[in-house]
């Protein structure tokens, strides 16, 4: 079991600019909401594949638990800076991920279902790198009051077969804190905002996976007001009822982002 110190040395390392290659991408993502759920290990752990990854587990006032989160945003001005700068691209996007230990290494990290995007772009990545990205229609209303540093609405719907949405939210305004389940806002922060490395299956059966960079988030508590995703409800993981009640969920207005690319096979794809 790691320390407190472990923890903070590895959010530390997480924070240092990893060198990016020449396909980089750069982004800035605006109205992210990060909505943590909580549920019983069993639950979560027949959707992700044992055979490299187990699902982390965290001791919870109500028992062992495991997260997952929904993770919205909108991608501002997403561009290739050594590439083509000046060809930037603005776009809705939905991330679904459940937070894992990939078993070689012990490291922190996450999979992903798949992911929401709101631009007829996402036949590009999912021809060329086979991600498990699908196409959705955005309708969102989110206003950030500057002067109270919160937002005075926060409102995202999202159509699609795979998977469709519905978010709205209140903004305390509060920081955020060590929530339950975590033994330091450290290990809170390592394990829900910054993961780096994600792993997917892509959509020729493959395992994927693709690596990501940003500074540390400022965060406040949102609660939520209404919250609906059909993927949850077709795969049994929450119900109706259960959605309305994340584990916890942070607002961020703004954070840069580099994006490794390309997304490639991953070396775990062989390994015994």
């Amino acid at each position: 079991m790691r320390s407190e110190l472990d923890y903070r040395n590895l959010f530390n390392e997480r924070l240092k600019r990893s060198p990016a290659g020449l396909p980089y991408a750069k982004t800035t993502l605006r109205h992210f909401a990060l909505i943590n759920y909580a549920v019983s290990p069993e639950r979560l752990a027949k959707f992700v594949p044992d055979n490299h990854f187990e699902v982390a587990r965290f001791e919870t006032k109500k028992g062992p638990k495991v997260f997952f989160s929904v993770v919205a945003f909108l991608d501002v001005d997403f561009n290739f800076p050594r590439l083509a700068s000046g060809i930037k691209f603005t776009f809705y996007q939905t991330n679904h991920r459940a937070y894992v230990i990939e078993k070689k290494t012990r490291q922190p990290v996450v999979w992903f279902f798949g992911t929401n995007l709101g631009s007829r772009l996402v036949q590009i990545p999912r021809c060329l790198w086979k991600i498990p990205w699908h196409y959705s229609k955005y309708d969102a209303d989110c206003r950030f009051n500057q002067t109270s540093n919160r937002y005075e609405k926060y409102c995202y719907n999202f159509e699609s077969d795979w998977c469709s949405g519905k978010i709205e939210i209140r903004d305390t305004g509060e920081p955020i804190s060590v929530m339950d389940g975590f033994v330091s806002l450290d290990e809170m922060k390592l394990i829900l905002t910054q993961p780096v490395q994600g792993f997917y299956q892509r959509l020729d059966g493959k395992l994927g996976t693709y690596q990501v960079w940003h500074k540390e988030m400022v965060c406040t508590n949102g609660i939520s007001e209404n919250l609906y995703f059909s993927l949850y409800e077709k795969m049994g993981l929450l119900s109706k009822a259960e959605m309305q009640h994340p584990h916890s969920i942070f607002l961020c207005p703004e954070i840069e982002f580099d994006v490794h690319l390309p997304p490639r096979v991953s070396n775990l794809q062989n390994a015994a």
